[in-house]
């Protein structure tokens, strides 16, 4: 299984990835995104990560 991560010193917050994926992602009360589950059945983990702005996400 891969391992997702947020890289929060490139983390801008903008919510996307919790927008495309609230399963996996969360933009908590520091504007930065956080991991709260590392799988979901309804989303493409990479095709998310693929949407980052600042490619913040990364899946190992």
């Amino acid at each position: 299984m891969a391992k997702v991560s947020v890289d929060a010193s490139t983390c801008v917050g903008c919510g996307l990835c919790e927008q495309s994926c609230p399963e996996i992602f969360e933009v908590g009360g520091d504007g930065i995104a956080h991991v709260k589950a590392q799988s979901c059945a309804l989303h493409n983990i990479q095709e998310v990560s693929e949407q980052c702005p600042v490619n913040a996400i990364k899946i190992s």
